[in-house]
């Protein structure tokens, strides 16, 4: 029986019982097994449920024509009591009453575009996403912060290429940005808060109805109201311990240490502000001598109904200790001794982490280690009366220690240029170093032995013996050299820029040497013995050891030398200072000046080797000119060299923005001189100036100087070009 068929039989229900029903018809029975009466009270979910007959295709309704759709009221209306008419099928529905707008929401003018109401819009393809805040809530600033965050997360924001999304993914991702910045808005305490999201067609004015590839989904815009709704606030601020003691544990620093957790009752709800805050109880409990504490994860217990939200941090101090012994695992490689020579603490002292961590890294600068990693262990247990001890355990990883380097290259000043080393860093352990090095060379032939012990009687110093012979030949000045020389030396490094630092050594050199002949005029060579007391003293006060944005840097020199020549022993001092300046500009300009002075006081010219002589030019003296090119000439026009110097260079190095910000352009003005006399006279001083390209790189600036002399004199190169691994000063 069909829904029809029972509607239709209604009417008879109203008629007057019928007679009593002959004897039952077999038929009818199996009729009412194959009707149950589930289909009877609910025939239309009964005929849903039924299968469809396999293989018998349904055939497609026939639309009725107008004319014989049914008209006038119901059949049997007047038997039902119902005088509702038939649908006009060809009637257009009234339009919807607009509802009133809901409170608290932006409501825009009849005649505006939805864009031009939103605070902050963003384009992807195929479309533009917008967001507009409701009512008070956040400052301009913390809505600022939320729409950063939410920018890179945004579904709809993702790169997708050149990707037409569908108006269904759309939808979906339009979905997952909702909950984002619901997610977001939680985290900053707007546990209330509604985000209300709308998909439209974009005015042809935007972007993204203006450039939708033609047969493609039309530009959409997606827009988000926001409605922040209250912010709430921190309630208890409960750091309880496992056993339910917490800071409490700590006696008198539960002052310092809850202060340095720095959230109060009362506080903006964030989770930003919780992270930190566990972050800086870390790092305040390894500073007061926990090294053995716990903290677990904070939990926040919402109460909506008061509007706060209830913190909680298991923390367990596990008391205060003292530093014990540094062990190592690998005493034949580091020793013990060794590591704690290097360590900024002594056995006895209150616990710090930072001086741990700083162990670490100092361990890693010696470039003998690809890991370490550096394991408290409790030596005696802390008392009522005083702090436990705890030891250090070092396990070291070594690297690989020996180095073979070569070099091959062509200068139009010094011709072919071969070099080599090998260098084995633990040959001495520990940290000595072996290195065996050679140059060929047109212009230079060398060989020599080093060897250096790093970390020497402390941190950062360096014992270095050196024991070299040299043959050069250089355009100003020709020398044969057997030397000794030995540094002792406090270094400051990449890792650990020192604010000062210091040197003092002995040189023995024996030399013969002649002044250069450009003239082609050879006077012989004169031989030299010089014995040299170096010192060094600087002072380092810049950003920046390789480049350096802003401070200043000071350095002086001064070694007492004596020469054995021509039957004569004569005395002199060689004096020099350099100090530079780096101010910025702007954000993207720094402005950097140096200058160098020098004099050789205390004997005459001739009496000094002259490899040991004052000369200026070059990439880290005047650019423009070749290397040690400018000074004094004598008749013949050979460079002789001088006893006094001084040069100054000026330089503003400007970000481009190119290659991701790591070009910059420098251009430069170099002046400097040398004289003759002790003290410089200023009276023959030479210019150049030029423009450098910096490449930052993840070692430093990679520096190309082009420069050119001023008032270019005959022989001079027109260009100078210099290429070197950071800032030229």
């Amino acid at each position: 029986m069909t829904l029809a068929a029972l509607l239709l039989a209604a009417p008879a229900l109203a008629q007057p019982a019928p007679p009593p029903p002959a004897a039952p018809d077999p038929d009818s029975a199996r009729l009412s097994e194959l009707i149950p009466d589930s289909a009877v009270a609910r025939p239309a979910d009964w005929a849903r449920a039924q299968p469809l007959p396999v293989g018998v295709p349904l055939p497609d309704p026939a639309p009725l024509p107008a004319a014989e759709l049914p008209q006038g009221p119901l059949p049997a209306a007047d038997a039902l009591g119902i005088t509702l008419d038939w649908p006009d099928p060809l009637a257009v529905p009234p339009p919807l009453a607009a509802l009133p707008p809901e409170p608290g929401l932006p409501v825009a003018a009849p005649d505006a575009s939805p864009v031009a109401q939103m605070a902050v819009q963003w384009s992807f393809v195929g479309g533009q996403l917008a967001l507009g805040w409701a009512g008070p809530g956040p400052s301009a600033s913390e809505r600022q912060a939320i729409e950063a965050r939410f920018r890179p997360l945004a579904a709809l924001l993702a790169p997708n290429g050149k990707e037409h999304p569908g108006l269904a993914q759309l939808a979906v991702r339009a979905t997952a940005d909702r909950d984002l910045l619901l997610r977001l808005l939680q985290g900053e305490g707007y546990y209330d808060a509604e985000v209300i999201e709308a998909i439209g067609e974009a005015p042809a004015t935007t972007p993204a109805a203006a450039n939708s590839p033609a047969g493609a989904t039309p530009g959409v815009l997606v827009r988000f109201d926001i409605v922040p709704a209250t912010r709430y606030r921190f309630g208890a601020i409960d750091l309880v311990g496992l056993g339910g003691a917490g800071l409490a544990a700590v006696g008198p620093d539960e002052v310092a240490l809850r202060k340095a957790f720095a959230i109060q009752p009362g506080d903006p709800v964030s989770t930003e502000v919780v992270v930190r805050g566990r972050a800086l109880l870390d790092e305040a409990l390894g500073e007061a001598g926990h090294p053995f504490f716990q903290l677990g994860e904070p939990q926040l217990t919402v109460d909506h109904r008061r509007e706060i939200a209830d913190l909680a941090l298991a923390v367990t101090p596990g008391g205060q200790y003292r530093f014990g012994a540094i062990t190592s695992l690998r005493p034949g490689f580091l020793s013990s001794n060794h590591l704690a020579d290097i360590a900024r603490f002594k056995p006895g002292q209150p616990w710090r982490r930072s001086a741990v961590d700083d162990l670490r890294r100092a361990i890693l600068a010696t470039g003998l280690v690809s890991s370490v990693s550096v394991t408290p262990r409790e030596a005696r247990a802390p008392t009522e009366a005083e702090p436990g001890v705890a030891a250090l355990d070092v396990a070291l990883v070594p690297a690989p220690l020996r180095t073979v380097a070569g070099a091959v290259g062509y200068d139009t000043g010094d011709g072919f240029r071969l070099e080599a080393s090998w260098e084995h860093r633990n040959l001495l352990p520990p940290e000595g170093l072996l290195r065996l090095r050679a140059v060929a060379g047109t212009r230079e032939q060398l060989a020599g032995v080093t060897v250096r012990r790093n970390n020497f009687l402390g941190r950062d110093r360096a014992l270095t013996i050196d024991l070299y012979a040299d043959n050069a030949d250089r355009a100003a000045y020709a020398a044969r050299k057997l030397a000794f020389a030995t540094t002792f030396e406090r270094l400051t490094t990449l890792l650990f820029q020192k604010p000062w630092t210091w040197s003092v050594g002995l040189e023995v050199e024996a030399s013969a040497e002649r002044e250069g002949v450009p003239s082609g005029l050879t006077t012989g060579r004169t031989n030299y013995l010089t014995l040299a007391l170096p010192l060094r003293i600087a002072f380092d006060y810049s950003d920046d050891l390789l480049d350096p944005h802003k401070g200043w840097r000071l350095a002086a020199r001064a070694s007492p030398e004596t020469a054995y020549s021509g039957g004569h022993w004569s005395s002199y001092g060689k004096l020099q200072l350099d100090g530079s300046l780096y101010v910025p500009a702007g954000e993207r300009v720094v402005l950097a000046a140096r200058v160098r002075l020098g004099a050789m006081p205390g004997v005459d010219l001739q009496r000094i080797a002259p490899s040991r002589r004052f000369y200026a030019g070059g990439g880290g003296s005047v650019r423009g000119y070749g290397f040690e090119l400018i000074g004094p000439r004598n008749a013949n026009g050979d460079i002789t060299g001088g006893r006094s110097l001084y040069e100054t260079s000026i330089e503003a190095r400007i970000k481009t923005g190119l290659f991701g910000g790591a070009l910059a352009i420098a251009p430069f003005l170099d002046a400097g001189g040398v004289d003759s006399a002790a003290t410089p006279t200023f009276h023959d001083t030479r210019f150049g100036a030029g423009v450098g390209l910096r490449y930052q790189t993840g070692f430093g600036p990679l520096r190309v100087d082009l420069g050119t002399p001023i008032g270019r004199r005959p022989g001079e190169s027109v260009i100078g070009l210099y290429v070197a691994l950071g800032q030229s000063f």
